[in-house]
């Protein structure tokens, strides 16, 4: 009886030992953002399930035991409200909170258990500037100036509140309105336009990275942005051809015209962000 009763400690200790090692190898990676990071897509409703957010998870998961995918993000944010809240559509964190708030609750409760956080964040304070009809310039600089303000306070403290060895990786961003170039002359002046903004709305981000040491996937190339080369029987741009593709930009009403990307352009920008991971 006593040998039973000495193995039987042993058992519980053991598999005590193992729920704790279990516990211990919980990973966790934190999509941040706007609707890219929750996936969203206008076919269909909550939850998303196929963003980039969600390949990436598909990806590390098989590397990474444990690990479980925490989407934070907010279908209409910009970096406003990513800070100070009021975005109308934001289930993943408390009503009367801010999604950097409740990103910063999480990366501190968890320091230490967090794999991967992934950034998109600026195109909310900018898309409504530019349509297939026109480019209104006050409202890009503006916004420009809004991101400028924003982002490196976000930046700040999702670093302090990660820690310093936590992969955080970001991205710059395609341009939807490349789709205006189908509509003739006027719509070609408006998607070369539009083209310049992103330009340089994309260097401002780029900037704002580099100075955070945050690497930078780059989506504007994933979707061959700068590539005007012709599509052999298309009569399109390279450029314009893959928003056409990966967009929902030629979509019928009432599903588009959209600026969101579907399964196949979310896996291009998963991909890009892979280039950029370096995880421990």
């Amino acid at each position: 009886m006593r040998i039973r009763l000495v193995s039987l400690s042993i058992f519980l200790l053991l598999c005590g030992l193992t729920l704790t090692q279990t516990a211990a190898a919980q990973s966790y990676y934190v999509a941040l953002g706007d609707s890219l990071a929750v996936g969203y897509e206008p076919i269909s409703g909550p939850p998303y399930t196929q963003g980039y957010a969600d390949d990436l998870f598909a990806l590390y998961s098989p590397q990474i035991p444990g690990l479980a995918l925490t989407k934070l993000g907010c279908v209409g944010e910009n970096t406003f409200t990513m800070v100070h809240g009021g975005a109308p559509l934001c289930p993943n964190y408390p009503a009367g909170s801010s999604q950097l708030d409740a990103a910063v609750a999480f990366l501190q409760a968890h320091q230490g258990h967090v794999a991967l956080v992934t950034l998109d964040i600026g195109a909310n304070d900018v898309d409504g500037c530019v349509s297939t009809t026109g480019i209104d310039k006050s409202c890009i600089e503006s916004g420009f100036s809004t991101v400028g303000a924003n982002l490196p306070w976000i930046l700040r403290e999702l670093r302090q509140a990660a820690g310093p060895h936590t992969p955080i990786v970001a991205m710059n961003y395609y341009d939807p309105f490349l789709a205006a170039w189908e509509l003739g002359s006027a719509g070609q002046s408006i998607a070369l336009k539009s083209l310049a903004a992103a330009t340089d709305f994309n260097v401002l981000l780029g900037a704002i990275y580099h100075a955070f040491a945050v690497p930078v996937a780059d989506v504007a190339q994933a979707f061959r942005t700068y590539n005007f080369l012709p599509v052999p029987g298309e009569n399109v741009p390279v450029n314009v051809f893959i928003i056409l593709s990966w967009t929902y930009m030629a979509a019928p009403a009432p599903i588009g015209p959209d600026i969101h990307p579907n399964a196949a352009g979310y896996v291009a920008i998963a991909g890009a962000f892979a280039a950029k991971v370096k995880l421990p």
